[in-house]
This record gives structure tokens, C-alpha cells and sequence, in this order.
């Protein structure tokens, strides 16, 4: 954890210790995509950033359809590709979630639409919750070109819904190598449900993907 997430997190502590989760600090009624993922059967895999690799984990890993969820960089070297250095926000990489999905049970544009209504606000530069940082910036990377089409179709989906008041400045980003996170981060919501952070920024984003989703969530957290 970084010193601004440390520091969030003892400051939560009374808030969060003990008690219910709060409610999510941002979630919208995003769209339902006009033009729906066509991907031909078998496997996927999709790189998400928005925020905190923890919380997008867990959204993901708690998404029907979706059988891996990995936290992880993406966008800088190898070299820079450790938590110290890129919570620092001095490398090119974000935190990021591979998520292998299978196109039969949830469709890519569905993922888009979980993560822009549960997850990240679209409308924060280098920012998302309490973390503020380009590590922390919210970004689709798309897999294949198919993806990258109903990526670029969903954004501008979003940009004339009306359901944003402010401009949206997430960005579609060239896929690079993707390196898997320290294992202390992997599964990290459900290796620690009463961490501080945990409880009040990341359990009411899985709450709302129930509610808002009922039909794509899983009660059951899908590791690995």
C-alpha cells in the first residue's frame, strides 16, 4: 500500500471496522452498448484500468462469466513494473486487472459497462476515489480489434448519454506487455474483507454490481 493509501485507510478505520460498507462513492447508469461485442466462442481477455487494481479485481472476480481476475501493470517497462516504483507515478504503468471472460456468458461491452457504472468514473484524470495519480488513471485497453471497435463505440456512446456532467477523459490505450502484480496483492479483497480500504471504497463497489447487475453477479469469488 502507498502512503496515501496507508494513510486512507487508518482514516477509515473507524468508519469501516466493525460496521456495514458504505455506500460506493460513484456509480452511474451507464449505457447499455449500442454496438455489442461479436467475439467468436471461446476464452478472452480483457485490461481494465480504473483505480486501485483491488477494487477492480473484485468486481470482476465477483462477474459471471469472467473464470480469471489478475492485478497487475501495464504501459511501462519491465524494469518499473513493481509496486513501489509505480505507486511512486513516476512510470508509464497503471494499475491494471486481466480478466479472461467467456464471451457466451457476459460480452465485452457488458464488461465496459460494469466498470463505467460500479467501478471508475470516467470523468477523473489521474485520479479514482481517494488515490490520485497516473497510476491510477482509468483506461480500456483492448485485446483484439473487436474489442477496440466496440471500445471506441462505447466512449462515444458515453459522451452523448447525457448520464456524465462532466467531459469523459478516459482513454483507449495500445496493449503492451501486462505484468502480473506481487502475490500480496492478488485476490486481495477476499484474502482481507475487514481491511479498512477494503470495506470503504472497494466491498460497496461489489455491492452495487449486485444491485445493479443481478443477472451477471456471482456470489462466489472466482481467484486467480
Amino acid at each position: 500500500m502507498n502512503p496515501l493509501r496507508a494513510l486512507l485507510a487508518a482514516g477509515a478505520l473507524a468508519l469501516a471496522a466493525c460496521s456495514p460498507a458504505v455506500a460506493a462513492e460513484a456509480v452511474f447508469d451507464a449505457p447499455a452498448a449500442q454496438r455489442t461485442a461479436k467475439e467468436a466462442r471461446g476464452l478472452k481477455t480483457a485490461i481494465f484500468a480504473g483505480g486501485c487494481f483491488w477494487g477492480v479485481e473484485a468486481v470482476f472476480s465477483h462477474t459471471k462469466g469472467v473464470t480469471s481476475a489478475v492485478s497487475g501493470y501495464h504501459g511501462g517497462t519491465a524494469q518499473s513494473a513493481k509496486y513501489d516504483l509505480v505507486s511512486s507515478g513516476v512510470t508509464d504503468h497503471a494499475e491494471v486487472v486481466r480478466v479472461t471472460y467467456d464471451p457466451a456468458v457476459v460480452r465485452y461491452d457488458q464488461l465496459l459497462q460494469i466498470l463505467f457504472s460500479v467501478v471508475a468514473d470516467p470523468t477523473l484524470k489521474n485520479r479514482q476515489g481517494p488515490d490520485v495519480g497516473p497510476q491510477y488513471r482509468a483506461a480500456i485497453i483492448p485485446t483484439n480489434a473487436e474489442q477496440r471497435q466496440v471500445a471506441s463505440a462505447y466512449l462515444a456512446q458515453m459522451r452523448s448519454s447525457g448520464v456524465w456532467d462532466k467531459p469523459i477523459v478516459v482513454r483507449i490505450e495500445n496493449a503492451k506487455r501486462f505484468y502480473p502484480a506481487e502475490e500480496y496483492h492478488q485476490d486481495f479483497a477476499r484474502k482481507n474483507p475487514n481491511n479498512p480500504y477494503i470495506r470503504r471504497w472497494d466491498a460497496p463497489k461489489v455491492a452495487a454490481l449486485k444491485a445493479k447487475f443481478p443477472s451477471l453477479y456471482r456470489a462466489a469469488f472466482i481467484t486467480g
